[in-house]
């Protein structure tokens, strides 16, 4: 089942060329939203990512690469050319790793990527293309996979430019327990996996140098160590200006863990207090997070909607991190067993939302179709 649905899902995907919608492109639309004031990009962002309707080609947004998508789409044909040694895999992630260097956001102090649509909130406005560590990780990490695989000068070029703009443009946070990096270079407070995801960039630029690791590594991973809740849970972020957290768990369980253990795996420091926090972390994410069944809490203590990044942050966690607990593994199978057998449309794609009287089917590229690719090739990987 696993195999049949990965090659419905990656045929899916090759035909429409990496190209997609994204549940946040409203802002692409030809529609002026800017002109009704702060809230209308807001309004239009939030309405219409909830909007069952995919009213999309009528407002003039059109299928586009998300460089996200695409760093996430070179992992998992890494990881398939790991475990198969299949050529057409490696050619694919070639082409996707030449995309990517080609296409990177210009203006920086090195290598960076950012979301290609205007993101607004009520306290922010990023333009189109404004790089974010998030972001840059997750294309770094595809770019470090097919480094391991080819030992592309080229591309452990990219990670120590990504490094780079990590280092010159990121501001630190200072906090008595360690340092958290920002989000962007516009960014204040405290983001914990977007701190961990601007530590990972350097530990990799440090891997492919053959040098020590970072000292900052280490203090970022400190300080967000420090944040765990006694339960092993993780809060979102820290107002640094108000001293509160923003209290929202979801997939950005997964991020930490697998984050962290990445840290752990490669930068072979504070390896109890890091595998500890995992062992914690894991039990939380497993038992809290979601049903036995494998269907995932949305954010807690919301159980509905299912959604699909939810579901594949679980399968990729669990399967990364299976040798943590002897059930992980299958837990991961489990996961994918209800993703694909409620979420899988018949022509391969996944769909976004899943709630009690109806689906979102939408098939966004990157928030469903990168996620769940990378989802199933690490399961695949990991069996």
């Amino acid at each position: 089942m696993l195999n049949t649905s990965f090659d419905k899902l990656e045929r899916y995907i090759t035909k429409a060329h990496y190209r997609g919608y994204d549940p946040y492109d409203t802002l692409n639309s030809w529609i002026p939203f800017h002109l009704t004031g702060k809230w209308g990009p807001v309004l239009a962002t939030q309405i219409q990512k909830r909007n069952p309707i995919n009213l999309r080609p009528f407002i003039g947004i059109q299928k586009d690469y998300n460089p996200k998508g695409m760093g996430l789409f070179l992992k998992a044909y890494c990881n398939l050319y790991r475990k198969t040694r299949e050529q057409d895999y490696l050619d694919k992630a070639k082409w996707i790793f030449d995309w990517l260097v080609n296409n990177h956001s210009r203006g920086y102090s090195g290598m960076a990527w950012g979301y290609n649509f205007p993101w607004a909130s009520s306290s922010d406005y990023k333009k189109a293309f404004l790089p974010s560590v998030v972001v840059t990780q997750h294309v770094v990490d595809g770019i470090y996979a097919y480094y391991e695989l080819t030992h592309d000068e080229k591309a452990g070029k990219a990670i120590i430019s990504a490094a780079e703009y990590v280092s010159e443009d990121i501001p630190v946070t200072e906090f008595d327990t360690g340092i958290s990096f920002a989000y962007t270079h516009q960014s204040k407070g405290a983001c914990y996996n977007a701190s961990l995801h601007a530590a990972e960039i350097l530990l990799k630029s440090c891997l492919v140098q053959g040098i020590s690791p970072d000292e900052r590594i280490e203090q970022a991973v400190r300080f967000v160590l420090s944040m765990q809740k006694e339960d092993g849970s993780w809060y979102y972020s820290l107002d640094t200006g108000k001293n509160t957290e923003r209290k929202q768990i979801d997939f950005h369980q997964g991020f930490v863990l697998v984050s962290l253990y990445n840290i752990l795996k490669q930068g072979r420091f504070l390896q109890n207090e890091i595998t500890s926090a995992i062992t914690k972390g894991l039990k939380f994410y497993k038992n809290e997070q979601f049903f036995l069944n494998g269907r995932s809490m949305w954010r807690l203590p919301k159980k509905w909607p299912v959604d699909i990044h939810n579901q594949s942050q679980g399968i990729i966690t669990f399967a990364m991190l299976k040798d943590y607990h002897p059930d992980y593994l299958e837990f991961a199978k489990t996961i994918s067993k209800w993703t694909i057998d409620n979420m899988q449309d018949k022509t391969g794609y996944f769909y976004y939302r899943k709630y009690p009287l109806f689906t979102n089917k939408i098939p966004f590229v990157r928030w469903s179709q990168a996620w769940m690719m990378l989802a199933l090739s690490e399961l695949r990987l990991a069996k």
